[in-house]
């Protein structure tokens, strides 16, 4: 029975921007796609717990674009105009997947550092958490 597997697959077909901002949710949640979709799908969120390693491998992303916008920038303000739009326009996609992301991890944690009331605990009940 090799070939064969024990779980059967599902599949779906999204845009190449939803791929995109997908894949910028995956990346800051430092999970495993399959872990991602499944929890994503059951329960309708997924919690997300910042990792050193996470953290880390969001700051080297960061610092990519940045490199990135600051070679362009200098393209630019040389005049030296190799620069498309379409260039331009993915960088900005990249920045913006990126940056919601981030948002969207951070809106989950935030019952971390919040104040709470009457000395109660607080919980995460974010849409992340």
């Amino acid at each position: 029975m090799s070939g064969t597997h024990k779980y059967p697959t599902i599949s779906f077909r999204i845009s190449p921007r939803e791929r995109e901002e997908i894949e910028a949710k995956i990346f800051v949640s430092g999970m495993k796609k399959k872990d991602y979709f499944v929890r994503s799908c059951i329960y309708n969120h997924v919690c997300v717990v910042g990792k050193k390693e996470t953290v880390y491998q969001i700051v080297e992303k960061l610092q990519e674009l940045q490199n990135r916008m600051e070679e362009l920038a200098g393209q630019i303000k040389n005049e030296k105009s190799d620069v498309t739009t379409e260039e331009i326009r993915e960088l900005q996609t990249s920045y913006e997947d990126m940056l919601k992301a981030i948002l969207w991890m951070l809106d989950g944690a935030k019952y971390l550092w919040q104040g709470n009331v009457n000395g109660e605990e607080k919980s995460p009940d974010s849409g992340n958490c």
